[in-house]
């Protein structure tokens, strides 16, 4: 069988003209013809009837014609899917995050599926994350603790916990279960700045619990606050999601209320279509790719 004879029967089925039928193949109205009059010929059987003023299927041309739409309804489908990833052989995206702890396994699936793409990641705290995409300077981002608010879309990653850091050899490191929030009370600690999403999670959890820890250092990055500890100059908090491999020092887990953080990928919803940003927000753990 001729696929490029179907195919020619298929657009003129299709269009009801020879004319039109040669515009949407790119090929001249005289191959069309030619195409069609070989396969009836070929099977004996007549698929069109040819007047002045229009072109009609017979019985038989009607019978074909719905198989050949299905058939190249599939083939157009196929094209279409196989276009979509196209786009992405090349492109740019720009990406921010207020830590590099989520993103990075993101960015290194999106390089493994889409090698052609030029990535540029911009780190930042919370405030500054959420400014980049706001102000589009930033095409996605991995945020923590936002708020819905209209024209951002969101979409939910995982969630993590407030753990105490605390030197190699600390006392609390003989717990298995970890500590409880009413063991921090007085306790001398090392801390991110008070705009910090870990700082103010942790600070709302203390107040909710009466706790009152004594902030002898604010430190303006996790790293700051891991040095800190690991001089003993107190005990820090880190999010679960940031543990240092740091042999000096530990994380432990903090029993209580309201020690959880929410983290998000975020774009402005306008642009949620994108063909590049639907495919970052397709690497997210847990997204439904199918």
């Amino acid at each position: 069988m001729n696929l490029f004879q179907l195919r020619a029967f298929d657009a003129v089925a299709r269009e009801g003209s020879f004319t039109r039928a040669a515009a949407r193949l790119f090929i001249s109205q005289p191959a069309v013809t030619g195409h069609i009059k070989a396969l009836e010929e070929h099977y004996q059987i007549p698929l069109l009837r040819r007047t002045a003023r229009r072109v009609e299927l017979t019985e038989e041309g009607t019978r074909l014609a719905a198989i050949t739409r299905a058939i190249f309804g599939l083939v157009e489908e196929a094209q279409t899917m196989l276009e979509a990833n196209r786009q992405l052989l090349t492109g740019r995206l720009e990406v921010a995050a207020d830590g590099p702890h989520l993103v990075m396994p993101m960015l290194a699936s999106l390089r493994a599926r889409y090698p052609g793409i030029t990535v540029n990641l911009r780190l930042g705290n919370a405030q500054e994350t959420l400014a980049a995409l706001l102000s589009e300077h930033a095409d996605v981002a991995v945020l923590t603790e936002v708020e819905p608010r209209k024209g951002l879309h969101l979409q939910p990653l995982i969630e993590s916990r407030i753990c105490a850091l605390v030197p190699a050899g600390h006392p609390w490191l003989a717990e298995p279960a970890g500590i409880g929030l009413e063991q921090l009370d007085q306790v001398i600690m090392v801390l991110r700045e008070p705009s910090s999403i870990t700082r103010r999670t942790f600070d709302e959890a203390c107040l909710q619990a009466g706790v009152q820890p004594k902030v002898l250092l604010e430190l303006d990055s996790r790293e700051a606050v891991t040095e800190a500890v690991a001089a003993e100059l107190g005990v820090g908090v880190v999010s679960s999601m940031e543990v240092s491999r740091d042999p000096r020092v530990h994380a432990i887990p903090i029993r209580g209320d309201g020690l959880v953080n929410r983290h998000v990928v975020g774009c402005m919803e306008r642009r949620r279509e994108l063909r590049l940003i639907q495919a970052f927000f397709e690497l997210a753990p847990g997204a439904d790719v199918g």
